[in-house]
């Protein structure tokens, strides 16, 4: 098992987020998390990761031969892998543009070309989550949720980063505020809000988000996945 991987499942698609929305992309997800966000959109990979051990030849056989140039590598939280620098070297041997999409709570120098980060707020804690009785995982989340050394870590060590938020109200705004102000090299076209849901959100409720891109050059991260497809696997 030394040379496989946890896959929960591997597709074409569209990027659906960030700053290759549009770019056609061999999505390769891996299964298990350290992380329990209320509003996580894969369960499958995180709360209940499902899959099966691939080893990492057949996982790079089926990128290349997808037709797509671009490979993200998400989650779950791929950055808990010890084998996923050996994975994104011989996508890159393959000739691929590598995403990898993380929380950024783990650190860990890997090939990539684009580091897609997306920090969890207070709003993700799975606080009286029935899926987690004992309050366990909240606990676990609360404490896991933001580490700026390793964020920093992976923004210093990638040629491109952007990140991403997931946000709920406008109150989430001094948190990222608070965040920010303790990271280095980050332009403001690095830094992404994403209104939280898996459906097209009313233009009211998000026009607080707008405005705040508008005013400090952030961007409004869409998901064009789930408008093209819905909330469904495989997109």
């Amino acid at each position: 098992m030394a040379d496989t991987l946890p896959i929960s499942e591997a597709f074409l698609s569209l990027q659906g987020e960030g700053k290759l929305t549009g770019v056609p992309s061999w999505f390769i997800r891996l299964s298990g998390c350290n992380l329990r966000c209320s509003w996580c959109d894969t369960p499958y990979a995180s709360w209940n990761p499902e899959g099966e051990q691939q080893s990492i030849a057949d996982i790079v056989r089926a990128a290349a031969n997808s037709g797509a140039r671009h490979a993200v590598v998400t989650g779950g939280e791929p950055m808990i892998f010890p084998k996923l620098p050996d994975l994104c070297a011989q996508l890159k041997d393959a000739g691929m543009h590598i995403t990898i999409e993380t929380a950024g709570t783990v650190f860990v120098e890997t090939p990539c070309d684009l580091m897609s980060i997306s920090p969890k707020l207070s709003n993700s804690t799975p606080t009286g989550d029935p899926r987690d009785p004992t309050g366990a995982w909240a606990k676990r989340h609360e404490a896991r949720r933001l580490n700026p050394e390793a964020l920093q870590q992976l923004i210093d060590t990638s040629p491109d980063r952007q990140l991403k938020f997931v946000v709920t109200g406008p109150t989430d705004l001094a948190e990222i505020d608070a965040l920010l102000a303790g990271l280095k090299g980050l332009d403001p076209a690095d830094i992404m809000l994403m209104p939280e849901g898996a459906t097209t959100p009313d233009p009211e409720s998000i026009r607080w988000v707008v405005d705040l891109c508008l005013a400090r050059g952030w961007r409004l991260c869409w998901r064009l996945h789930a408008q093209l497809f819905g909330d469904t696997r495989g997109t």
